[in-house]
């Protein structure tokens, strides 16, 4: 049975989006929740012990794998469930367990409409060296980021990571004006060890900005145009440089990226919206 019979949701395959208007999205006065958090278990009941490899992983890069809980969901984005990011990343449990966690993918663009890649460090677990956009990582089970109502957790987990990142501010970015333009799943391996599984909300926001970006998390940034980014995917494509793109940043180039960069520069991106379609890619 395919999976969108199983769970009767509309997966698309296909490279065009359908044009939504963007209704009550950029809300900045939803208040947090003081409900109590779902009381789910850690899904994946794995024991959270690192093995001989895990000796060298960065210390900062430990923390955070043990410490930060990610949110799991089912296809149809639905939580079921919390686990720890190191579960969360081990293939083992990517495929014996379909462990499905949400994640969030930041596209900044400046004044100039330029998009602002980041290179991830040399400590990073998955995926080390490898260009990528603005900022990617995963709301946590939190209260704060577990708020559905216009998104709102995803964005507040997105302004929380720009800063951990890029030292960018929260008043530089401010929640109400990330555009989230849609969703996508996808299932990419790392280095046979680790890899990702996600359900990626894709954020699109359009500031100038100052950038200190954390060597932690960050080897390099870089400001690129239409075209210049268009020549670095040639560059990957063919080796040079030894230059890499992260999966989940080249589906976004390959399939949405540049009819949405019309909208950014037409001042246009709630034409864009669709957060209504999971994009199975």
């Amino acid at each position: 049975m395919s999976a969108s019979s199983l769970f009767n949701f509309p997966f698309i395959r296909l490279r065009s989006l359908s044009h939504l208007p963007l209704s009550s999205l950029r809300s900045v006065s939803v208040p947090i929740s003081q409900r109590k958090l779902p009381t789910f278990r850690a899904f994946s009941g794995t024991a959270m012990t690192t093995d001989a490899k895990d000796a060298g992983m960065d210390a900062v890069q430990r923390r955070l794998m043990f410490e930060d809980e990610c949110i799991l969901v089912d296809e149809t984005d639905r939580v079921v469930g919390h686990d720890s990011k190191y579960n969360c990343h081990l293939m083992e449990n990517i495929e014996a367990k379909n462990l499905l966690h949400r994640a969030f993918s930041v596209f900044l663009f400046n004044s100039n409409y330029e998009l602002l890649l980041q290179q991830r460090s040399k400590a990073k677990v998955t995926f080390p060296l490898v260009w990528t956009n603005t900022c990617c990582s995963h709301p946590l089970y939190r209260e704060s980021e577990l708020i559905e109502e216009n998104t709102l957790g995803v964005r507040n987990a997105a302004q929380r990571k720009l800063l951990d990142e890029l030292g960018i501010v929260a008043e530089d970015v401010p929640v109400d004006e990330f555009t989230p333009l849609g969703r996508m799943l996808y299932k990419a391996p790392s280095d046979g060890k680790w890899g990702e599984h996600e359900l990626d909300y894709l954020l699109f926001i359009v500031r100038d900005v100052k950038v200190q970006p954390n060597p932690d998390e960050v080897a390099d940034i870089k400001y690129v145009s239409r075209e210049e980014l268009k020549e670095l995917v040639k560059k990957a494509d063919a080796g040079e440089e030894g230059l890499k793109l992260s999966p989940w940043f080249r589906l976004v180039v390959d399939n949405f990226l540049m009819k949405w960069w019309d909208h950014v520069e037409k001042g246009t991106l709630s034409e864009a919206v669709d957060m209504k379609t999971i994009h199975k890619l």
